[in-house]
Formats: C-alpha cells, structure tokens, sequence
C-alpha cells in the first residue's frame, strides 16, 4: 500500500467549496474523478482543511492510499489532465503508511495524514479598498469602498495573537470540539489599494477567518476602536462581531507539517505580494 500525497492550487469562485457534495461541484469531486480517470479506480482523499464555497487555495495538501505504482511526477501530469482549468495538482510524493494490526489509517503511529499532522496553517485574506469595484478582482478579492486605516486595523489584530476562545469569531453551525486555537501571528499589510490580512494559526475555526476581517474592517474605517476587538474576543458571543465578510478574498495559504516529512511544498507565490 502506498500514501500519495497531493499539492493542489484551485481557484475556488467557480465550486461549492472542497468537501464532496451530492451534485458533485466540489473541489474534492473533481479531484476524485479526475483520480478515477488516470488510475481506472474509486479513490478517497482526505485534505488538511476543508474550504468554503468560493474560497481558494494557494496550496491544499490531500492524501490518499492506493496500490498503484506510478512515479510522482505521472501522479502530477496524468491528474492534471484530467482537472479543469481552475484545478491543479502541483506536485506529488509517496509517504510509507506504518503496519497496523486492526488499526484504521488514521489511528496508525506515526503514518502521515494530511489533516492531523498538520502542526499550522495560514490564510490571506486580499481585500481590494478603493471607492469603485473592480471587475478584474470579482471572485479574487474582498471589496470594501470606505478607507480603512491598516495601522489601526494591525493594532486591532494584535489582541488576536496567542492563545484564546474563538467564540466570539466562530460560526454557529461550527463542529469543532473546542473553540480555542492558537493564533501564532496576525499581519495586516497594505499595497496600494490592497489590503492583505495573514493569518497563521494551529487550526481554525469555521468562518474564523471570515468574521476577524469583517470585524478588523469596523475598526479600519473608524466604527470602533482597536480595544474593541479584544473586547467582543472576552465577550465569547457571536452577535457581538461584525457580520461574515465575503468569501472572495481569502486564500488557504500554506499548511505545515513536521520537518522529517520532507514534503516538497512550494513556496506560495502569487501576483499580489
């Protein structure tokens, strides 16, 4: 048995998100289709975070087992031709899955997983500040026309940074077991008339992304002040932060993983930055 690991990049705008759906306009069914067409057999992925509809990734890291012997580069050549545009496997690499009498994949010591051994992830955030929309951004970018203040925004996020109850931040229709994470870092950049929030963090919460950057936004155009965020994080109650701000913008960005992996991971270029 052999563990395939998978980079793959995707312009989110067109799918209803990653996770695999009854009428199959996922991220995660084309990519199994497009499995079942190179390798001529039904094969399951497992990703290291589900995204939204609408959201993109610079790059997802999928896993899947499978007794097919093909060399990495053929994993990435012989996927892609089967994959829309949108969709794109950019590398590939075989991992050893550990022996494990009666033990279910994820259970095995040891054995990578795209999901559990994942110690961070980071997500952008790319919001396009300007009085008038952009329609070369529509589906890439957030858009707000109000002026926000990035140096008022960065200290609004700093109060995010280390360990917290994410309630405040967390959809309702969140499954997580536990509402804390631990936020490592929080930047707000600007570039011209874009704005670009990085997030990077042990694990997040649904919408968490989505409803910090609503939220920053009150602060960033003068609604409230930089203290507020603390304030509404303390208060552990959904009603008290901004709406959820729109999917377009947001980018997972990278996913790391314990060094002896050695995947090869490339590093998130993208024409912004």
């Amino acid at each position: 048995m052999r563990r395939i690991v998978l980079g793959i990049q995707y312009d989110g705008a067109s799918w209803q998100g990653w996770q695999t759906q009854p009428h199959g306009l996922t991220v995660q069914d084309k990519l199994e289709a497009a499995l079942k067409q190179f390798t001529l057999v039904d094969i399951t992925t497992t990703c290291a975070g589900r995204t939204d509809s609408g959201v993109h990734a610079l790059e997802q890291v999928a896993h899947f087992d499978t007794d097919i012997a093909r060399d990495k580069f053929s994993w990435v050549r012989g996927v892609n031709a089967f994959l829309p545009a949108s969709i794109a496997v950019r590398w590939a690499c075989e991992l050893p899955v550990e022996d494990g009498p009666g033990r279910t994949v994820e259970e095995r010591d040891g054995g990578f997983h795209a999901r559990f051994s994942a110690t961070a992830r980071t997500y952008h955030y790319v919001l396009y500040n300007h009085p008038v929309r952009s329609p070369l951004l529509a589906g890439k970018a957030g858009w707000t026309f109000r002026p926000l203040d990035a140096a008022l925004m960065q200290q609004g996020a700093n109060h995010l940074v280390g360990e917290h109850d994410f309630t405040t931040f967390r959809a309702v229709e969140c499954q997580a077991k536990s509402p804390v994470r631990t936020m490592e870092s929080l930047q707000v950049r600007r570039h011209g008339d874009l704005i670009i929030f990085t997030l990077k963090a042990n694990a997040f919460l649904h919408h968490m992304v989505r409803n910090i950057v609503g939220s920053l936004i009150f602060v960033g155009n003068g609604n409230q002040p930089p203290e507020w965020i603390a304030q509404v994080l303390a208060q552990k109650d959904r009603g008290r932060a901004a709406p959820t701000f729109m999917p377009d913008g947001l980018y997972l960005a990278k996913v790391d993983y314990p060094a002896h992996w050695a995947l090869p991971q490339e590093e998130a270029a993208w024409p912004w930055l």
